[in-house]
């Protein structure tokens, strides 16, 4: 599997399936390499992946991320196969831990993030030797199916390359990215938190950090949704001390966020403007940057019109 330097991130929710598709192809016509999605409070990811890929030919279906504590390495082992042996190759698992509060709400203990993450990723790799979606098992002999190490040191089953990329804001587990996944997925990043990654994950691993853009020269309008889509993230620690590492303060927390913190979370302005910001963290180090654009007058759908400039720039 190969990036491209784009993406695109998508909200799916308030969208219907049939939106949902056409949403999908228009990205792959535009020659955005990757539709990404997270894992929140609607549609199943798994699910949704299988249903853009079946919606599409080239795109590469990327999960922003599958939280952790929501399902068992095995299952995520066979959910894994059973994508990418359906579209070729095309589903990339992007994991990560959440944050407490997140899943504190399913019922789980939350653990120490890094050491929480390597024993889940071992136990993957561990799974996709008890999992085969070419062999009836069950029939033929439980007999471990041979995994080797593929690209980026992927996971490779009988039926492919199995790819992965980790959620990884702070240093620990942006390390991790790159020694036992295929690369590091931020989000809620600037272009040096970009540049500070790839230092410490080296030339091979990926580096797909996410950037919002609002193609709207309207500060007040830009800076509103801005506030309205950090709002929650203000609640989370890990947002928090990536920020305070990153040179924000505090006061920056406050009121629901300061125009700098704002301004740096969600890139407004007009065509040239998103584009310099998604430019800066290629520039800094990222191969790949999936776009969230926001509509300024619905920004709960996507702006076509600023995927379209950023897919011609």
């Amino acid at each position: 599997m190969e990036l491209t330097s784009k993406g695109v991130f998508l909200f799916s929710e308030g969208l219907s399936a049939a939106q949902l598709a056409a949403a999908a192809q228009r990205i792959e016509g535009l020659g955005y390499g990757a539709v990404w999605f997270p894992e929140a409070v609607g549609r199943e990811p798994f699910a949704k992946a299988a249903f853009i890929l079946a919606s599409t030919e080239r795109l590469v279906a990327a999960t922003g991320i599958v939280n952790i504590y929501g399902r068992d390495p095995m299952v995520c082992a066979m959910g894994q196969q059973t994508l990418n042996e359906q579209s070729g190759g095309r589903f990339l698992l992007g994991l990560g831990v959440s944050h407490s509060l997140l899943v504190s709400l399913r019922g789980h203990e939350y653990g120490k993030p890094v050491a929480t993450m390597r024993s889940y990723l071992e136990q993957l790799r561990e799974c996709h030797k008890l999992v085969s979606v070419e062999k009836n098992l069950l029939v033929e002999g439980m007999d471990e199916q041979p995994v080797g190490r593929g690209t980026r040191g992927a996971i490779v089953t009988p039926t492919g390359e199995m790819p992965v990329i980790l959620a990884a804001l702070g240093p620990k587990m942006t390390a991790l990215a790159g020694t036992m996944a295929q690369g590091s997925h931020p989000a809620n990043t600037t272009p040096e938190h970009t540049a500070k990654a790839r230092e410490i994950l080296g030339p091979g691993p990926w580096l797909a950090p996410f950037q919002r853009v609002c193609l709207t020269r309207d500060a007040a309008r830009a800076r509103a949704i801005g506030r309205q889509m950090i709002g929650f993230y203000l609640q989370l620690p890990n947002y928090r001390n990536v920020w305070l590492d990153s040179g924000f303060t505090n006061d920056d927390f406050e009121h629901g966020g300061s125009d700098r913190l704002v301004d740096a979370m969600l890139a407004w302005g007009d065509e040239n403007a998103i584009r310099r910001r998604v430019q800066a963290h290629l520039d800094a180090g990222a191969d790949h940057v999936p776009v969230f654009s926001v509509d300024p007058q619905a920004p709960h759908l996507p702006c076509w019109r600023a995927l379209e400039a950023i897919a011609a720039g």
